[in-house]
């Protein structure tokens, strides 16, 4: 962790160590692949790499067969899988493609031993990667990549952390990598990636201790990931939560099941691949909470006019914004809450009967908070977007500490945040996190926050009235003001002098400069 003035994030992208190193080798070898191809070459060792260590691991605990593991038969499958541990059969452990690497054979080993996986796993059936022995895909450097990921876990344990399970290194493994694809295929690594940062704020804002958890386009399924370790560092246990997600592309959702699998999280993700609009997989699921990222602005979607989930009206065809809207509220449990990211058209656009939509919605008291994020924060645009926070209830709820919210919604403009890590990304810090959801728990009344205070030119609580009077529209802008300018402390009448005389002195200098250069371009013949 930094311990500067401007402290990043856990999670961040910028404040790495080996996983950087580990990245930068991993690059080298990808020749001319591109980055979107090579994401599953490498991600797919890194996930047999994992459940192979998990695997050795609790082998090694059934041969010393001590305690509960005393008679335990170490080539039983169902000891394994009484652990929520992967079986791998001898043929797909790490030591023998390791022990294959150098051969030039070594692509048709991998498919062979993620065959072998699926094969003895049927939750990992179709989500395995097994083109490695393809002609486009060079041996030497697939060996050398095996050879690559075999460090891992040498380079686990540091002084003090003797007990570091693999899967936690694999996972901030996994996660980087995920976060510098995403980076390398610019606009179309959004399709499956949200910046860590971001997802904390979803997060963290809403604090999912237990329920059901939904992500109609989940990609990689970093909401769900977060999500766990929210969990988990507030002092709950895994199975707390229940996930379930539908993500539309074949090769992601295969991406989110190997994410989670990593981590030992289970999930619902349907059957199969499908689109959400033209087939909800989960269309009996009323969620405690929704968290999403959905495509932006998309204008290629499928749209039925009668659909059950159109109760705010029907949205245009060119723009799917709030048909995720409303498909996210129709989702919703009586006390649920949803969190999600959409582009910042979505706050006042009143194109094609949005407007009417977002005022329905408004209306219904359904908006619990809005807030405006700095520009380059995603990979996959530069286009600003903000966080939408909705609910189906704002009445007080004494067992989770909220008051009485109806009629109100919170507004943050946060655009101000956020500090960049190179020329063109930006990441939210810790302290930018804390800010944005202090404000928010404060507001819905949770006294470990503090108490509430409308702050000039950051955040305001604003009446469904007041939001009237502007149009529906929920640009933070419209309601936070200005930031408060702070008073030097000189008379008016000592300041204006001084500045009138600041202001000449600086009109001189500009002709000075004007002078010279038309002096300059006169030297070159372009003089008048």
């Amino acid at each position: 962790m930094a311990t500067k003035a401007t402290k990043k994030n856990s999670d961040s992208t910028a404040n790495l160590g080996f996983e950087a190193k580990l990245w930068l080798t991993a690059d080298k070898l990808r020749n001319n692949m591109d980055a979107a191809e090579y994401k599953h070459v490498v991600l797919g060792l890194i996930f047999l790499k994992y459940i192979s260590d998990t695997f050795e691991e609790h082998r090694a605990k059934l041969l010393e067969a001590k305690g509960d593991y005393a008679g335990a038969n170490a080539e039983d499958p169902d000891e394994y899988k009484a652990e929520n541990v992967f079986w791998v059969p001898a043929d797909a452990r790490w030591s023998h493609l390791q022990a294959s690497a150098k051969q030039p054979t070594i692509g048709k080993t991998v498919d062979d031993a993620m065959v072998a996986i699926e094969r003895d796993n049927p939750r990992l059936k179709g989500v395995l990667p097994k083109d490695y022995a393809r002609p486009g895909l060079d041996k030497q450097r697939l060996g050398e990549l095996i050879d690559l990921i075999a460090t891992i876990s040498l380079t686990a344990a540091s002084e003090g952390e003797k007990t570091h399970r693999s899967v936690d290194l694999l996972g901030r493994v996994y996660e980087y990598f995920l976060t510098r694809f995403a980076s390398a295929e610019g606009k179309n690594g959004g399709q499956f990636y949200t910046p860590s940062c971001v997802v904390r704020c979803l997060v963290e804002m809403l604090s999912p201790y237990k329920g059901r958890i939904y992500d109609p386009a989940c990609g990689s399924g970093g909401m769900f990931v977060q999500s766990e370790k929210f969990v988990e560092s507030h002092g709950g246990k895994r199975g707390d939560i229940s996930i379930y997600g539908q993500e539309s592309n074949s090769t992601t959702r295969r991406l989110a099941v190997m994410n989670l699998a990593l981590r030992g999280i289970e999930a619902d993700f349907g059957p199969e691949h499908a689109d959400t609009f033209r087939r909800d997989l989960h269309p009996d699921l009323r969620a405690d909470y929704v968290l999403a990222n959905p495509p932006f602005n998309d204008s290629d979607w499928f749209r039925k006019d009668d659909d059950v989930r159109w109760q705010y009206g029907v949205p245009p065809k060119g723009n799917a914004n709030f048909a995720w809207v409303q498909h996210f509220i129709h989702h919703l449990a009586p006390a649920g809450f949803a969190g999600f990211v959409l582009a910042n058209g979505s706050m006042s656009s009143n194109q094609s009967g949005e407007g009417d939509i977002r005022k329905a919605i408004i209306e219904a008291d359904l908006v619990d908070c809005m807030v405006a994020l700095p520009g380059q924060l995603f990979y996959s645009t530069q286009i600003p977007v903000c966080l939408w926070f909705l609910t189906k209830s704002k009445n007080a709820d004494t067992k989770r500490g909220f008051r009485d919210r109806r009629k109100q919604t919170l507004f943050i403009d946060a655009r101000k945040l956020g500090t960049l890590i190179d020329r063109v990304h930006r990441e939210l810090t810790d302290e930018d996190l804390t800010k944005i959801t202090t404000a928010y728990h404060a507001w819905r009344g949770e006294k470990t926050a503090g108490n509430y205070e409308d702050v000039a030119g950051f955040c305001k609580s604003a009446t469904t009235a007041e939001i009237a009077t502007h149009g529906h529209v929920l640009t933070p802008g419209r309601y936070v003001g200005a930031k408060e300018v702070e008073d030097d402390g000189d008379p008016f009448k000592e300041k204006m002098p001084r500045l009138v005389a600041e202001l000449h002195a600086q009109f001189a200098e500009s002709s000075n400069l004007e002078r010279l250069i038309k002096q300059r371009l006169a030297g070159f013949g372009y003089g008048s």
